[in-house]
Order: C-alpha cells, then sequence, then structure tokens
C-alpha cells in the first residue's frame, strides 16, 4: 500500500484528510505542521502515520509515495524543490507563489523530473461544468461579468496583501481559473483596488484590498469584468455569480453551486426578454423567464482528490484537470491583475 503524507494541518489540510479518511487503498503515514499539536490532531483523526514539525524528518522516515502541500501562499519554496528533488508526486494547494519567478522555477523542475502533480482547482471537477461548457460551444458568448463578494477569513496572514497575495489571488482565483477553463487564455487585464471599506477598528493589522475591479481581454476576443470584495458583513450584500451573455441567450453560474440558462428554453418568450433596455426605457428583466437550472451533485472535493491519488497509483496522470503547468497559467493570470493594480497600466500576458 503505497504512503501519503501532509504537509500543513490547518483547514485546508483538514478539507483534504476528510476525503482521505474514505479512502482504503493509502497508508496516511505522516502528518507535519510547524504547530505540531496540529499534525498530532491528523495523526489521531486519521488514526495512524506520525506527526512531524520537521517536514525533512518526515521525508527521511516515513518515504512517502505521494504528499499533499497545504500551506499558505507565501511559504512556498523549498518545500515543493525538495520534494521535487525527492522525485516525489505532490498536490499542491494554491496559489502556488506569489511571484512567477517561483513559479516558473518550481514548474521547470517538474518538468525536468517528470513529476505527476495536481493543484486544488476542485471547482473544475464539478459536474456543472460539463453543462456549461457545451453551452459556451453553441453559443457564441459576447461577454461575461463576474463577481465574488464575502467576509475576511480568519486566518491573520490573510488579511496582509504582501502574505495572501490579496483575494483575487487567494480566493477569487478560483472564478478566474474557470474563466480560462471555459474561455481560453487572457491576453490583457487592467485592475483597480479600493480600500477604506474596513477599518482598523473593525479589523486590527488588516492591509489588503477591500475590493478590486479587473476588465480582461482574452485572446479570443472575448471580454470580461471580475469584481471581488471582502467586505461583506452579511450574504445579502451581493449575488456573487458569473453571467455568460450572448446575443440572444445567457448562464449564471455560481461557482461550486450550480448554473443556469436563460433563453434557451421554448417557455422563454423572446419578445419578452429580448433586449437590454426595451423601447419605453424599462429594464430588461422579465417575470416571464423560466430558465434551467443544474445544480451541483457531486462531491467535487473528493473527485479531485481521488484523481490524483489514482494517477499516482497507476502512472496516468491524464484525468488530472489541473496539473502544475496549467494551474500556474492562472496564478500569472491573477498575479498580472495585482500589477496592474500596482502600476495602474494594462498588463499584457
Amino acid at each position: 500500500m503505497q504512503k501519503l503524507a501532509m504537509i500543513g494541518c490547518g483547514g485546508i489540510g483538514s478539507y483534504h484528510l476528510g476525503h482521505f479518511l474514505n479512502f482504503k487503498d493509502i497508508e496516511l503515514a505522516g502528518f507535519c505542521d510547524l504547530i505540531i499539536e496540529r499534525a498530532e490532531g491528523f495523526v489521531k483523526k486519521a488514526g495512524s502515520g506520525k506527526a512531524y514539525s520537521d517536514f525533512i524528518q518526515m521525508y527521511n522516515e516515513v518515504e512517502p509515495d505521494m504528499v499533499f502541500i497545504c500551506i499558505p501562499p507565501s511559504c512556498h519554496g523549498f518545500i515543493e524543490l525538495e520534494t521535487i528533488r525527492r522525485g516525489i508526486p505532490f498536490f499542491v494547494e494554491k496559489p502556488l507563489a506569489l511571484d512567477m519567478e517561483l513559479a516558473n522555477t518550481i514548474n521547470d523542475a517538474v518538468a525536468a523530473k517528470g513529476l505527476t502533480t495536481a493543484v486544488g482547482f476542485q471547482c473544475r471537477y464539478d459536474n456543472i461544468n460539463e453543462p456549461a461548457i457545451d453551452y459556451i460551444k453553441s453559443n457564441r458568448i459576447v461577454t461575461v461579468a463576474g463577481s465574488r463578494v464575502g467576509g475576511i477569513p480568519g486566518v491573520p496572514w490573510w488579511r496582509i496583501k504582501a502574505q495572501s497575495g490579496g483575494q483575487l489571488v487567494e480566493q477569487t482565483i478560483h472564478q478566474m481559473d474557470i474563466l480560462r477553463y471555459f474561455l481560453g487564455e487572457p491576453d490583457r487585464v487592467y485592475s483597480v483596488a479600493t480600500r477604506g471599506i474596513i477599518t482598523p477598528e473593525k479589523c486590527p493589522n488588516y492591509c489588503t484590498d477591500d475590493l478590486s475591479t479587473t476588465l480582461v481581454v482574452f485572446k479570443s476576443g472575448v471580454t470580461a469584468t471580475m469584481m471581488t470584495g471582502c467586505y461583506s458583513e452579511n450574504g445579502a450584500s451581493w449575488d456573487s455569480k458569473m453571467t455568460f451573455g450572448s446575443i440572444s441567450s445567457r448562464m449564471d453560474y455560481r461557482l461550486c453551486s450550480d448554473v443556469r440558462f436563460f433563453g434557451i428554453d421554448k417557455r422563454d418568450v423572446a419578445a419578452e426578454v429580448a433586449g437590454t433596455i426595451s423601447g419605453d426605457g424599462t429594464q430588461r428583466r422579465s417575470e416571464s423567464e423560466v430558465g434551467i437550472d443544474v445544480k451541483s451533485s457531486v462531491d467535487f472535493g473528493t473527485i479531485c482528490d481521488r484523481t490524483f491519488i489514482d494517477a499516482v497509483l497507476t502512472g496516468d496522470p491524464s484525468k488530472i484537470r489541473s496539473p502544475y503547468s496549467d494551474a500556474l497559467k492562472s496564478v500569472a493570470f491573477t498575479l498580472a491583475c495585482n500589477r496592474s493594480m500596482e502600476t495602474g497600466e494594462v498588463v499584457k500576458l
């Protein structure tokens, strides 16, 4: 039985461990965290393995066949390069790195070693993606309007942009990755950031953007906007979704939730819903819209983890939807947005 090890026993590590507990064909052999009590807690939950605070010691003693790297964005680098040097296939959480030089160095090392890798873009494995892709293939997309709004995560490093990369890089990268997955590669971006909504009284040591707005031009010519904010104190403050619009229909895509199609059902009366604004100046929205709703109905996180493990066990990585080399492009996408915020200029990828 092949041995699995984990580096990073925090929140996202717990997410993966919950999946591993259902797998009976791997040995949960080692858990590493700088806070040894966390690693010991994982050993207790797993009912196997040993806790470590030094991943080098864990590698030397456990000799794992695969590893899951679940660490904060600013901690990437040495762990991956040592893992690659030892030839251990690895799954790593996004956003991979906070600078492209390091990410490219890791990617080159992976390629030179021929390692199997996967990245935590689990949303690619959701069942709502297939009908969404079919819709995009059948309907020429003119433009996309996207958004993601939430609150401030509880981990202290998240509220410091130099450590997290900011919300676009650390969280909304999932939406940006889906845009790439559906529409192909971006050509250029222009982003602006807003601060001042969240005060030091509300959130001590807070040093990141409250929200950002990005304009994307894809190589296909499709344009998109993405607004993302962490200012929300109530779920009613914003309806987070991505709307893909064609000339006669649209698709509303809610990440990891559902996808709805409007204008492709015969019950949608075209005369009543056509046009952005009607002749008398009233808004387009009509209560006669019906739509077709496809809900997320699979455990895409488990599928994502299982796909990587199966790739290691069989030696066939072809079903992995986001290997390191592809995930690198989503990181480049979001870091280009950050660069645009910093310089005030359009950034070409």
